[in-house]
């Protein structure tokens, strides 16, 4: 049977162009059929099972998608999470991790891509890395654990899926995760983002200056104050770096104060 419009619409999504043409009226059934199947050369996509997340996907494609997300509440934000299929890591991920946290946090982690414990659990920072970051703020009296917003932190990752072997993430899965990160940061309305990691920094900043140069300043992202630290992966692996990372956390801890008492 030819494709129904919500399967063209997710086929767009994913960048595979829909040759679907017209039945001659009186021809046989069968013959459609043959019509509505791809070309040959054309990537043989299943579509979406009736219940899944990706077939109850409404955000449109092109240029309505940014302008759809940027209205979403948090509902149907992790709904458009869920169902997203803009980039190819769609279809390897197990689940898309979308953040955890107070919706109103003072503050917001902006971590890089999931990794193969996110992807198992939907969480970010978990494993050895997100034990180091929960030490990091249990040391300035924050935690990702359920408490009021001027204490529990809101993390997120400038990816929602996991890239395969956890390779660093591309050019286009970074743009096209980009307007959900920007709606997170609309919604949460933080006092400070903590940006952890090259890629988080550069989808922020749009700077390719690395970490060494951009910390140690407090920088702006739409009018809310950004402090640049390392990776906690990376500080497992370059332990040197710790005291660095310290001092980051204290320009942003009195960054927040600052802000909270204007």
């Amino acid at each position: 049977m030819p494709w129904t419009e919500r399967q063209q619409l997710m086929l767009r999504e994913m960048g595979l162009r829909v040759w679907q043409p017209r039945a001659k009226a009186g021809a046989p059934a069968a013959a459609a059929a043959r019509a509505a199947t791809p070309p040959p050369g054309a990537a043989a996509v299943a579509p979406p099972a009736p219940n899944s997340a990706a077939a109850r996907s409404t955000v449109p494609v092109g240029d309505g998608r940014r302008s759809a997300i940027a209205a979403m509440d948090w509902p149907e934000l992790r709904d458009a999470v869920a169902a997203c299929t803009a980039c190819g890591l769609c279809r390897a991920r197990r689940q898309t991790v979308f953040g955890v946290g107070h919706p109103q946090a003072d503050w917001m982690i902006v971590g890089e891509a999931p990794g193969e414990q996110e992807d198992r659990r939907g969480e970010p920072f978990v494993g050895p890395a997100g034990h180091l970051l929960d030490n990091m703020l249990r040391a300035v009296q924050l935690t990702r654990a359920e408490a009021d917003a001027a204490h529990q932190v809101f993390i997120v990752n400038t990816l929602k899926c996991r890239p395969p072997r956890n390779r660093n993430p591309e050019p286009q899965e970074l743009a096209a995760c980009e307007p959900f990160l920007v709606r997170q940061i609309e919604l949460v309305r933080p006092r400070i983002i903590l940006a952890m990691g090259r890629f988080a920094v550069q989808s922020l900043l749009r700077s390719s200056e690395p970490i060494g140069r951009l910390r140690g300043r407090v920088h702006r992202y739409q009018g809310v104050p950004l402090v640049v630290t390392y990776h906690p992966a990376y500080l497992l692996r370059n332990p040197a770096d710790k005291a660095r990372a310290w001092d980051d956390l204290c320009l942003a801890t009195n960054t927040a104060e600052a802000a909270a008492a204007r």
